[in-house]
């Protein structure tokens, strides 16, 4: 959870220096709904990730330096530089590609899924979503056709309460966004989505109902992000009474480290220790790309088309 929030942390600065341009979307505050549902993953099941997909592709197993690199749109980088923050994708880690499109990665985590299943592989595909994404038709036709298929799939929401800058309540009548699983005939479950204890439960028993062929469950994980939508967003949408209330009593990272000290999994000073080894790996992880090469303009039709 560390390495994600000063993974994202660190991009925003860079943002604001000019050192990597376009745009990002920042997950700052919602480090356990990817640190906990990746956690049960294996490295061979699969994911789709979000336009704020940097934590969730972290939590895959993908590598920083190359994610940071790709930002900098340097060779080095999971796509050569030509992805960039929405678009980073990593099939070492089963990391099917971040995607710019509301509820894009809906269809493509059902398709990995039905390859599993034809194939008989025993994967599951996770497919990451906003509160946002489940108005998109994309998010429906794809329960829809996992559900008749009992397909295994993982359907993650993570609800931070602002679809871009409109409030969650107006955009959607039902009060739990997990209760569109029912017409659909599949399980749903809304959960705290910075509990990383809870986050962990629900994600390994969607994941082994899915395994076992009992097919797909939708997650609705409660979370808040504290930075605005993108690094243009000014949030005149919310109070800085509501950001300090989630800052100060529902920070993922500080709750579960004070929980795991008084159940003695680790000491203050271990906890320390986790803290500055992911700054530092980020750190090493901006040097990295830093140094790495620019593509040269003879490269620029390389890795665009499948042939």
């Amino acid at each position: 959870m560390w390495l994600i929030r000063f993974f994202d942390e660190k991009v925003d600065q860079l943002f604001a220096q000019g050192k990597i341009h376009g745009t990002t979307h920042l997950a700052v505050g919602q480090e356990a709904t990817a640190a906990g549902s990746g956690a049960v993953l294996k490295r061979t099941d699969w994911i789709t990730a979000t336009h704020r997909g940097h934590g969730q592709t972290i939590a895959k197993g993908t590598d920083v330096n190359a994610m940071m690199a790709e930002l900098f749109g340097r060779t080095t980088g999971t796509n050569k530089g030509k992805g960039g923050s929405m678009h980073i994708a990593d099939l070492d880690t089963g990391n099917l590609g971040a995607n710019g499109i509301v509820g894009g990665g809906y269809p493509i985590a059902v398709g990995a899924a039905l390859t599993s299943k034809m194939k008989k592989q025993n994967n599951v595909a996770l497919a990451y979503g906003g509160d946002g994404s489940t108005n998109e038709g994309s998010f429906h036709e794809s329960l829809n056709m996992a559900s008749i298929w009992d397909l295994p799939v993982v359907f993650f929401i993570e609800n931070n309460h602002y679809g871009m800058s409109g409030a969650v309540e107006k955009m959607t009548r039902v009060e739990k966004l997990s209760d569109r699983a029912i017409s659909y005939g599949i399980k749903g479950v809304t959960i705290d989505g910075n509990d990383l204890i809870e986050v962990i439960n629900t994600t390994y028993e969607a994941v082994e109902r899915a395994r076992k062929g009992e097919g797909p469950t939708l997650i609705e994980a409660i979370t808040y992000r504290w930075k605005g939508h993108s690094k243009s967003d000014a949030k005149k949408y919310r109070t800085k009474e509501e950001e300090d209330k989630w800052r100060k009593e529902k920070d993922p990272i500080l709750n579960a480290k004070k929980r795991f000290v008084e159940a003695g999994v680790f000491t203050e000073e271990k906890a320390e220790s986790i803290r500055l080894q992911a700054k530092q790996k980020i750190e090493e992880a901006v040097n990295f790309a830093e140094k790495s090469p620019v593509a040269s303009i003879d490269t620029l039709f390389e890795n665009v088309y499948s042939r």
